[in-house]
């Protein structure tokens, strides 16, 4: 048989170690919900505002691009680049942040 006193050391590690994976979650899920909130508004700009909100007055105070006024090519083109750029950051950044609070697959 096992000794008392040995079962009840174990199981308190247990438990502060599940409290330390908790905590460690927790702030793992603050950081990449505040990396998301930084980039959703950007990404929403970008292709609601420079694309509908502001077209006109793109077309009208911004250079041309190739042969196309500015918020034109915004609402085709540049919204699409712009929405590519934001996943590559997104990736990287949270490659950065996996790396930092240990947050892999085998964990």
């Amino acid at each position: 048989m096992s000794d008392p006193s040995s079962v009840g050391s174990s199981a308190g590690s247990s438990a502060s170690g599940e409290k330390q994976d908790l905590e460690r979650q927790i702030v793992y899920r603050k950081a990449s919900l505040r990396v998301i909130f930084v980039l959703l508004p950007i990404w929403f700009f970008v292709s609601y505002g420079c694309g509908i909100l502001f077209r006109d007055w793109l077309d009208a105070n911004a250079p041309r691009v190739g042969n196309a006024p500015f918020g034109f090519w915004m609402a085709q083109q540049g919204a699409v680049i712009c929405f590519v750029i934001v996943l590559v950051v997104y990736a990287a950044w949270m490659n950065r942040l996996d790396r930092k609070l240990n947050q892999g697959e085998g964990n």
